[in-house]
């Protein structure tokens, strides 16, 4: 079953929204629950900012649901799609998939008004920008592999196999300081999910082993110039990109290469309209 977009731009229904958070909270975490709600809220505020509301709608999202979540027994999943989120979930007996998750913030910071200086995606841009900046010379050369960014997202339309092989620097090559900051940019993501959700993709992670995740960033290191991060291991590519609008629109993505639900997340946005050419 689902529920279709609106057509026109309303303040959300309490009873479709309670009935949604709830359905959020089932894979989310306060924390990711707070970021999901917080970029539909960013949909009225771009709208100010663009002068164009009536194309910016903080309910205009898709919310489809498979399988009976009452059903303990049965698997079941849910997809919440819409302009800077997309968020896939499958359960069944055997496990779960909770990638690909896509999400992205316009404006990262808020320029004006009641929320100025509000960044819901601030936390992974801080944490990846100190640890690139506190790396021995050395180190910060490998990590670094671009003085631009990258543009957007690599794996965007058309090119979820483009990165292969990890680049950049090894987090089982830092020391103890920034391998455990690394560790908090990697748990920035995983976080997102509700505790039992999360402490799988941590073990996950860890099996695969953590030592391999590569970090690595492109574009200049200080605060407001464009910019692109991203951690890749075996198991786990994370893509996090502040380009657009004089770096105030981040686009981020976390996939498990061996186990999405199986979507190009980042076509589907690019397709709904909301930008020109990637």
């Amino acid at each position: 079953m689902g529920l279709t977009r609106r057509k026109r731009p309303c303040a959300p229904r309490p009873r479709r929204f309670s009935r949604r958070s709830r359905l959020l909270r089932a894979a989310l975490s306060d924390a990711g629950h707070g970021k999901a709600t917080e970029i539909f809220a960013l949909e009225a505020i771009l709208g100010r900012i663009e002068k164009f509301s009536r194309n910016r709608d903080p309910d205009n999202y898709s919310w489809t649901v498979f399988g009976a979540p009452e059903d303990a027994s049965g698997p079941w999943g849910f997809r919440v799609e819409g302009h800077h989120v997309s968020l896939n979930f499958a359960f069944a007996a055997g496990g779960e998939a909770v990638t690909p998750s896509f999400l992205g913030a316009n404006p990262a910071r808020v320029p004006s008004g009641p929320l100025e200086g509000q960044r819901v995606l601030g936390a992974q841009e801080d944490l990846a920008r100190e640890l690139v900046r506190g790396f021995a010379p050395a180190h910060r050369a490998r990590a670094i592999i671009g003085t631009r960014s990258l543009g957007d997202i690599v794996t965007g339309p058309g090119r979820g196999d483009a990165l292969r092989t990890p680049v950049g620097l090894a987090i089982g090559e830092m020391d103890a300081p920034h391998r455990s900051l690394a560790e908090r940019l990697l748990d920035e993501f995983v976080r997102n999910l509700r505790t039992e959700l999360a402490e799988a993709q941590r073990a996950r992670i860890r099996e695969a082993g953590l030592e391999a995740i590569h970090f690595a960033w492109a574009g200049p290191l200080e605060p407001g110039r464009a910019h692109y991060f991203r951690m890749h291991g075996p198991r786990l590519l994370i893509e996090h990109d502040n380009t657009q609008n004089d770096a105030n629109h981040v686009h981020s993505v976390w996939r498990d290469p061996t186990r999405d639900m199986g979507l190009d997340i980042l076509a589907e946005h690019y397709k709904s309209g909301h930008h020109g050419a990637p």
